[in-house]
């Protein structure tokens, strides 16, 4: 009884863990959508970030068991992007406030962008998609660099610093 106790609060401690790691990553985006507001915005660098956009939607529907319909690549203007960021970050709170510590190990089934079939747990595909934007945001702040502009500041110590993950 004190192991499946233990266990269980092992995991509720993962699902807090992620909840602050998801709180971390719309911060990161909204810092990023920020920096390419007010310097520069290459096509590249908001290329990037749609995309973190549209695969973060995609994902939510795949471990919501939704009929997808987000666009992997989208074209969204630098006006819409904070939009779309508020409605990606309900969908994460919703999602991840629904989650059940069991979740994390339920397996997924999808198709993916190249048309093929995989399966994965929830739990692999909640690391996947911080990892998979934490990646972008490195690129656009290369990109956002590499033209003359100076990119937002998004180091996971920095937004831990200010308080801003509590």
């Amino acid at each position: 009884m004190e192991a499946r106790s233990r266990d269980r609060r092992a995991t509720m401690d993962r699902l807090t863990r992620l909840q602050r790691l998801f709180r971390y990553d719309d911060w990161a985006n909204r810092e990023t959508l920020a920096s390419l507001r007010k310097g520069v915005a290459t096509t590249k660098a908001l290329r990037w970030l749609a995309h973190v956009i549209g695969a973060e939607k995609l994902w939510i529907e795949r471990l919501n068991r939704s009929k997808p319909g987000a666009a992997v690549w989208p074209e969204l203007p630098l006006e819409r992007c904070g939009k779309e960021l508020d409605e990606v970050g309900k969908l994460w709170d919703d999602f991840l406030g629904d989650l059940d510590p069991e979740g994390f190990e339920r397996a997924i089934e999808y198709v993916n962008s190249k048309g093929e079939r995989w399966s994965s747990t929830v739990g692999d595909v909640l690391n996947h998609v911080l990892l998979h934007s934490a990646y972008h945001r490195g690129q656009i702040a290369a990109e956002i660099r590499s033209a003359g502009g100076e990119p937002a500041y998004t180091d996971f110590i920095h937004a831990a610093r200010q308080g801003i993950l509590e």
